[in-house]
């Protein structure tokens, strides 16, 4: 499913869900079509401004299933900052973030994927406090590793948990800033 409402494309839409979701909701933070994992929905325009594009970097946590080992230098690397060709071809690199090597996780809902029995994967933990186009795909491609899934799993405290694909949780305001760690949340709202 796509992260919007409305589309001239005959894709999956959020409003396929069976959920009646207030009006003027948008997604905060997209998800391409092949990546899965926790999307927030709100109805407050500020949020957006307040959590991405604010003086206060917030953090995004994937978990990445990626094709071969992944050595302890690819990882140190993927720490330091990738450069990659961003939109208009310029080239970009990231700002320094959080990456280990994890066992593969346990999560509540089946994979929509099927691995070749005869290539090796390894799971990543990439925490970022920036959100560029497809960046975590192209950090992995740019130390030679083919991302094969990608789930977001927190942005800030808010966290998947055991929610599963299509399953909504809602969240009082207050709790839902709190949450973010925005702080100033009231004041933008005026």
């Amino acid at each position: 499913m796509v992260s919007q409402f409305v589309s001239s494309h005959n894709v999956q839409l959020l409003s396929n869900l069976p959920y009646t979701f207030p009006k003027h909701i948008h997604a905060i933070g997209r998800l391409d079509s092949k990546t899965e994992g926790l999307l927030l929905l709100t109805n407050n325009r500020s949020v957006t401004r307040l959590l991405f594009q604010g003086n206060v970097p917030h953090t995004r946590t994937y978990i990445v299933q990626v094709q071969n080992i992944v050595t302890d230098a690819t990882v140190l690397q993927l720490q330091n900052g990738i450069s990659f060709a961003a939109i208009g071809g310029q080239l970009y690199t990231t700002k320094p973030c959080i990456v280990e090597i994890i066992e593969e996780p346990n999560f509540a809902f089946a994979t929509p994927y099927t691995c070749n029995k005869y290539i090796r994967y390894t799971w990543l933990k990439i925490t970022l406090t920036e959100g560029k186009y497809h960046q975590v795909r192209k950090m992995v491609a740019a130390v030679n590793h083919r991302c094969v899934r990608l789930i977001r799993v927190s942005i800030e405290n808010i966290t998947l948990g055991n929610l599963l694909p299509g399953q909504v949780q809602e969240m009082e305001e207050h709790q839902f800033f709190a949450q973010l760690n925005i702080t100033n949340w009231q004041a933008a709202m005026y």
